[in-house]
């Protein structure tokens, strides 16, 4: 019997039109920052940035590179560890790119704490954040954001690529995960 994902959810709280239009909202002001400057690079942490860094990307009308990294401080947990491993490290010498990360979500900033420490140390131009969601309730350490999707409530979030142990990356839109999809865990 096949799994219904909606049946885990307790409520859409980012539909998909707000998802779109505060994309393109990002990427005018984007657009706007990096109009003349060479070597843009997004870089997307993965798995989590995927759909959101491919609207963006696509929104974007300023050549730009796109590169990845997968950062993990999760597992199959729904807090963080605090214990962040690289698993996916960068292929390119960014020494002179203006690189923006792409993020799904800030929760407690660690992750993306250690990942901004871990580019700075590679010296490039310019450094900025943008990140799709952020809990600023649960930030525990604070990391600068530049462009900024919606704020949410310390709520567990999925969907329009944020997951939990590997599912609901797909759905179009953001929704809190019912308690009881994840008790004991």
């Amino acid at each position: 019997m096949t799994r219904k994902l909606d049946s885990d959810l307790d409520y859409v709280l980012i539909d998909e039109a707000q998802l779109q239009r505060r994309i393109a909202e990002l990427a005018r002001e984007i657009e706007n920052d990096y109009r003349d400057v060479d070597n843009f690079l997004l870089l997307g942490v993965l798995k989590g940035c995927y759909i959101f860094m491919s609207d963006l990307s696509r929104a974007i009308q300023t050549a730009h590179e796109v590169e990845f990294m997968a950062v993990s401080s999760y597992g199959r947990a729904t807090q963080s560890s605090g214990a962040v491993q690289i698993l996916l490290d960068l292929q390119e010498d960014i020494s002179q790119k203006n690189v923006l990360i792409v993020e799904d979500i800030v929760d407690s900033g660690l992750t993306l704490s250690y990942m901004r420490d871990s580019i700075l140390a590679r010296r490039p131009r310019t450094l900025k954040i943008c990140s799709l969601l952020s809990k600023p309730s649960r930030h525990q350490i604070d990391v600068p954001i530049d462009y900024l999707g919606f704020e949410v409530p310390d709520e567990f979030v999925v969907g329009y690529g944020l997951d939990y142990a590997q599912l609901y990356r797909n759905l179009p839109y953001i929704a809190v995960l019912k308690p009881e999809a994840f008790a004991g865990h």
